[in-house]
């Protein structure tokens, strides 16, 4: 039996709320259980120098933590400046440009904010999972404002965590199963079934072709629920791959 009850196939309660945030481009506010994240995407009209000059747009993220988040405080600085914390920016930022033509944008940028709001495991698939559809309702509004003549996004994309737990696969830990799992991954992939990112440790005993062939299964079954809830959001405009 899981600490909350679920099924080892089972996603938390996942809700996404758009529209939150009065000044953004794009703004989501994403929950998986207990683990809450505010996206936003905010539209630059400038690009990092290096990508001056080649009629190409950028979109890149940033990952934070705010102080009670946790169970205890954590210091504003320590908890934005932290290796894991820039890990997890350079991650966002990856999975997003992987599902959008960066040339559609012109030379502009795409910023997404994801501040943690609360923390109860898998804050970085949330923030992937929230911070695609913020990206999205950017990308509308620029194609509303006639800005941009096509549509960049080419697929939908979200993220899950999964875990090992004596020989049993896990869907989405929470925090007290990620804190004592003994293989922990997390996924990201798209609306086609293909990886954008596999992220993976044993942190106990090593693992085996079969079990992870297992959590692949478990993933797939994950992001594609997760997919489904974004289309709530985006499907009036966008359609998923084979819906």
């Amino acid at each position: 039996m899981r600490t909350d009850g679920r099924k080892p196939n089972q996603l938390r309660e996942v809700e996404i709320k758009a529209e939150v945030n009065h000044y953004a481009e794009g703004s989501v506010k994403i929950s998986f259980g207990k683990t809450i994240v505010l996206c936003t995407a905010s539209v630059e009209e400038r690009i990092p120098k290096w990508l001056q000059g080649t009629k190409q747009g950028w979109v890149t993220a940033e990952y934070g933590m705010l102080p009670r988040s946790t169970h205890n405080r954590i210091n504003r600085d320590k908890a934005n400046n932290s290796g894991r914390t820039q890990e997890i920016s350079r991650l966002i930022g990856r999975s997003l440009r992987a599902c959008i033509d960066l040339s559609v944008l012109g030379e502009r940028q795409i910023y997404v904010d994801c501040d943690v709001l609360q923390a109860d495991g898998g804050t970085r698939t949330a923030a992937i999972t929230g911070g695609f559809v913020a990206l999205s309702l950017a990308c509308k509004f620029l194609q509303d404002q006639k800005v941009i003549s096509a549509w960049p996004i080419k697929n939908y994309i979200s993220a899950i965590s999964v875990g090992l737990n004596n020989d049993q696969a896990l869907l989405d830990l929470n925090y007290d199963e990620d804190s004592n799992i003994g293989t922990d991954m997390n996924f990201v992939m798209d609306d086609s079934k293909r990886f954008i990112e596999i992220q993976g440790t044993a942190e106990k005993t090593p693992f085996s072709k079969d079990h992870l062939n297992q959590l692949i299964g478990f993933a797939e079954i994950g992001c594609k629920q997760l997919i489904d809830e974004q289309e709530k959001i985006l499907g009036t405009f966008f359609k998923p791959q084979g819906s």
